[in-house]
């Protein structure tokens, strides 16, 4: 699939990243609630780059309506309970039922990251429950639902979160090499 969605046709984002912006990433990713005074200020104090907070809200504007980031509200973790669930699909009945079974994995609130992978297990899926029985509601209903073109749902329960957030370190890759694909340190 090339990296890209079946349900969004958006191409990569047209951005000819800046020192600067690349910093102001890092930095709202360290503290999402930064103002654009605060990323002026710790932009000239640790970085030496002199910019009033006028431009950094001006290029996050810019950044965020080219989609180079996405914001998203994620709740602490340990008000909800977690599954990493993998869908076995069946293609007997695929073809005129994939893409509304596609859809409600995608468009269940639950559903905190959705993925496709390689392998006999192609459709994935973190999600989030307030419980395991709401957890097992929701897979009971999934199934009446979609159960002709889900042979399969295999669930395992993630437990002791001990990550969840992006490191402002990885945003290095995004100025200067275009084609670099990991960071090693």
């Amino acid at each position: 699939m090339g990296g890209h969605s079946v349900t969004d046709d958006s191409e990569r984002p047209e951005w000819d990243f800046k020192e600067r912006d690349v910093l102001i990433l890092r930095e709202l990713s360290r503290d999402p609630q930064l103002s654009s005074r605060d990323l002026a200020r710790i932009l000239a104090e640790d970085h030496d780059i002199d910019v009033s907070h006028v431009t950094v809200s001006e290029s996050i504007r810019g950044m965020r309506e080219e989609g180079v980031f996405r914001e998203a509200i994620i709740p602490n973790e340990e008000y909800f309970i977690f599954g990493m669930f993998e869908f076995k699909i069946n293609p007997e009945h695929f073809a005129e039922g994939w893409r509304d079974a596609m859809e409600a994995i995608r468009d269940s609130p639950n559903t905190l990251m959705y993925f496709l992978s390689d392998g006999e297990y192609q459709w994935k899926a973190v999600m989030m429950f307030p419980s395991r029985a709401a957890e097992s509601i929701w897979i009971h209903e999934f199934y009446k639902e979609h159960g002709k073109v889900v042979q399969n749902i295999r669930n395992s329960v993630v437990h002791n979160v001990m990550k969840f957030r992006t490191d402002p370190e990885i945003l290095e890759t995004l100025h200067g090499e275009e084609d670099r694909r990991d960071v090693r340190r």
